[in-house]
């Protein structure tokens, strides 16, 4: 395959293209070297997450999306029986990793490794096009060890449409350096439809999605296309990644449930309140976190390996990904940990020229990001595990629950979520994601309620509810709720059981006997 080889290859076959085979696909012994590097980033993952394999309580929002996934099979529908705003192309990904024969989570967990070798192959495969393969293959390290320190070391969402985002980009780096190149509206489709899988898995890809065909565009305005040839061809892209969100709009008006589609997918998201301060406290600490990445970003213009044929359009391509990326990030607003997931990819791409040994035998930047990558990021991860709590601690207090389910329902007002999955309990309410009903951000932007819910719930006589023991820091509590439930507690409730769960109490009440 030539240098510049077809997107549609480079997608089907790998890294496996003109220069990758070049530098990186010869033999070592018997073993090809891309397949060394494949090897070497798994391990990576492997090495860093070992400790978290198997615990249903990593992270509440894959025990929450695993839990829809589980629920799905069984003929549950997303948003009208368990309520959330995630897009249903996330649920249908967990769905399927739920379908393989053995343990759910061990099956979710191994498609984030697969997700994480695959997405650090395409970060390296890119990064070639600026960097020496060693450095190259440190981009995509850096992204494996850096994700866990946003909270997203293993399932979620960004994971894995990361994948489908690095593949994209890919594409539209390979498709800028063929100038008047016959395919490129079909290379633009493909492209399109990487992004469209990828939008329903998380909406904000939006924005890369929005420069990539802006970018193929351009390069389709440079090779003189006319002007209706250029708005023929933006609709079609247009039309192609909007196609998945399309069908499932079309899915939910066949069941007639669009209204409840359109309201968590697109509207409820901007009726969510603000949590002030917090948001801009993170953002403060994750631009910190990333110095390490700006240092490299901000050397590497002085190190370009010219050896390796870096192309300045190939380098355009590379930094408006990374503003559409950050833009995307900061129009948000809220700015939570895994949002930064993303930017991760053009990140370390960009770092990559400084991470490669100079002619003086520097290698200052590139331990500089690993090693803090490696250590934060084992870090971060020890301290949730810490906060979530251990395997034996969760089937201890599932245990707990299980002894005195009666037929009823068990209501996790506050709590791990991975409780109604493990128990096979009903479910008193749609919006069973317990910061729905806990959080005052969340009270305008559910689409009922959360105390008119709230009575209904305690109405119905659950025969468990789970709330965290005494503690003085509350998160963003909505006090109606919690006062109501905590006076239902004392009228109709007894407490059976404490059981610590984490670095937390966990309090279980059944009804009064």
């Amino acid at each position: 395959m030539s240098e510049t080889g077809s997107v549609t290859a480079a997608v089907a076959t790998g890294p496996l293209d003109g220069r990758f085979s070049a530098t990186a696909s010869g033999k070592l012994g018997a073993i090809p070297l891309w397949l060394i590097e494949a090897l070497g980033f798994l391990a990576l993952f492997l090495i860093t997450r070992s400790f978290l394999f198997g615990n249903p309580v990593v992270h509440i929002d894959e025990q929450f999306y695993l839990f829809v996934a589980e629920r799905m099979r069984e003929g549950a529908t997303v948003y009208v029986d368990i309520w959330d705003r995630k897009p249903i192309g996330l649920f249908l990904l967990y769905e399927g990793l739920a379908a393989l024969p053995f343990d759910p989570v061990i099956a979710y967990q191994i498609g984030a490794g697969l997700s994480f070798t695959l997405t650090a192959m395409v970060i390296s495969r890119i990064a070639r096009e600026i960097a020496t393969p060693a450095a190259a293959w440190q981009a995509g390290a850096a992204y494996i060890l850096f994700m866990p320190i946003f909270n997203a070391g293993m399932g979620q969402a960004p994971v894995f449409y990361n994948l489908l985002v690095a593949m994209a980009a890919w594409g539209v780096v390979d498709s800028v350096k063929r100038p008047e190149h016959p395919p490129l509206i079909w290379r633009g489709c493909l492209v399109m439809l990487l992004l469209g899988l990828a939008i329903q898995i998380k909406y904000t890809v939006i924005f890369e999605g929005a420069a990539f065909g802006l970018i193929l565009l351009a390069r389709g305005f440079a090779d003189v296309w006319s002007w209706r040839k250029l708005a023929g061809t933006a609709a079609l892209w247009i039309a192609i990644a909007l196609l998945p969100t399309l069908a499932a709009l079309a899915w939910y008006a066949k069941l007639g449930q669009l209204d409840a589609f359109v309201y968590a997918n697109f509207v409820s998201i901007f009726e969510r309140g603000s949590d002030g301060w917090r948001s801009w406290w993170r953002l403060a600490k994750e631009v910190v976190v990333l110095t390490p990445f700006w240092l490299a970003i901000f050397r590497a213009p002085k190190v370009f390996d010219t050896g390796t044929s870096a192309s300045a359009a190939s380098l355009r391509v590379l930094r408006v990904w990374a503003i559409a990326a950050v833009s995307g990030f900061l129009l948000l607003g809220t700015w939570y940990d895994h949002y930064v997931s993303p930017l991760l990819m053009p990140l370390a791409v960009l770092a990559a020229p400084a991470l490669a040994r100079t002619r003086d035998g520097e290698r200052w930047y590139g331990r500089l990001l690993l090693g803090f990558g490696a250590v934060a990021g084992v870090v971060v991860m020890a301290y949730q595990y810490n906060q979530h709590g251990t395997t034996r601690q969760y089937e201890a207090m599932n245990a707990a629950i299980a002894q005195e389910m009666h037929g009823g329902c068990l209501f996790i007002y506050e709590g791990e979520m991975a409780f109604y999955r493990t128990t096979n309990s009903c479910l008193p309410t749609t919006r069973i994601f317990p910061n729905h009903l806990n959080t005052y951000i969340e009270a305008p932007a559910i689409g009922v309620d959360p105390s008119a819910e709230l009575a209904k719930i305690l109405a119905s006589k659950p025969d468990v509810i789970v709330m965290r023991g005494p503690h003085k820091k509350l998160y963003l509590p909505n006090m109606d709720t919690r006062r109501m439930i905590k006076a239902d507690l004392a009228r109709n409730y007894e407490r059976y059981a404490r059981v610590p769960l984490g670095n937390k109490e966990y309090w279980l009440y059944r009804p009064r006997r």
